[in-house]
């Protein structure tokens, strides 16, 4: 027993274990695990881990189930300690009476029961039930500032992986180099000079907008996330394709040079953004069949917008032949 309490009370420490060791594999291992596993997946399941722990600790302690058979103020009452199988248990009403029995007959039998009931209701009593001693409260606060310092360390390896591996990690210059080139791809699509910025203050776009981008309709300035500008670096620059995050990235980039362009309606510009984020992705570095591949997933995914989302929806004209199709002479949508 006290080997099994052993294991359940390491369990906690080898599971944080585990997932450190796979923390530091994700950020400093193959490109393809960090392309694969989602950088807040892991830290998601680590917080529900500890979150477990950390409840765990203020649980109280489980009993032990009582024991059926006769208890030990049962024996003694009735002089058979140590002889459990010499008494009869006797249901009666909603009560247990435990009966000495040694072979008497049917009139013996309901006298005794007659006399265990006077003594039952005389006596009020209850069934002693062995609990497990409760831990000492510092044991208890000791795991939950253990579970804190855990979920605080993964915050922290969070910020400095953030800060390790997304766009505030690129030194001015790069930044400066990559945001031109963003712009130059942007003002092929407008058909115009144009400025892309990246907006590391979140003051236009992020989750708080609930926007990847944002431009003024015929306007020559957008903004992108800097997650979406990183994808965009990553692949310009580095040749580092995340299939649905370089995709969104491209069609965020397209959509907003088509609202730079002069486009308003939301749905139209996405089925614009969708067919010239093909060229765009070509030139970023992609080959025609993975951008082409890449726009069609955003295609299919557009279908599925709802909610605020809904009016990002394609109409059915955005098709090959289409009144949308921007290029009618070929077979190949986008």
């Amino acid at each position: 027993m006290y080997e099994q309490r052993d294991r359940v009370a390491r369990l906690p420490w080898v599971l944080r274990a585990v997932l450190a060791v796979f923390v530091l594999a994700w950020l400093f291992g193959p490109y393809t695990l960090r392309s694969t596993v989602p950088v807040w997946l892991p830290f998601l399941i680590a917080l529900g881990l500890e979150l477990h722990f950390v409840i765990g600790a203020f649980r109280p302690a489980r009993g032990r189930r009582p024991d059926p058979g006769p208890q030990a103020v049962d024996r003694e009452r009735y002089g058979y300690e140590g002889e459990g199988d010499d008494l009869l248990l006797v249901r009666d009403g909603g009560e247990e009476l435990w009966i000495p029995h040694a072979g008497e007959t049917d009139s013996e039998l309901e006298a005794a029961i007659a006399a265990a009931r006077e003594r039952a209701e005389q006596e009020a009593y209850a069934a002693v039930v062995a609990v497990e001693a409760p831990a000492h409260p510092w044991s208890r606060l000791s795991r939950f500032l253990a579970g804190l310092g855990v979920i605080a360390a993964l915050a922290l390896i969070l910020w400095v992986a953030e800060r390790r591996t997304g766009w505030d990690a690129l030194d001015a210059a790069t930044r400066a180099e990559a945001t031109a080139r963003f712009s130059a791809e942007a003002s092929r699509v407008a058909g115009k000079p144009v400025t892309i910025r990246c907006d590391e203050s979140g003051d236009y776009v992020g989750p708080v907008q609930h926007a990847d981008g944002v431009a003024t309709v015929g306007g020559e300035l957008a903004y992108l996330t800097p997650d979406r500008c990183q994808d965009l670096y990553r692949l310009a620059f580095k040749d580092e394709v995340r299939p649905s995050q370089t995709a969104r990235a491209l069609a965020v980039l397209a959509h907003e040079a088509w609202h730079l362009r002069g486009v308003r309606d939301e749905g139209t510009t996405e089925c614009y953004a969708l067919q010239s984020g093909v060229e765009m992705g070509r030139r970023l570095g992609l080959s025609e069949s993975t951008a082409r591949q890449l726009m069609r997933q955003q295609l299919t995914e557009n279908a599925l917008r709802a909610g605020a989302s809904r009016e990002y929806r394609v109409s059915p004209d955005c098709g090959d032949g289409g009144p949308l199709d921007l290029n009618r002479g070929s077979a190949r949508f986008p």
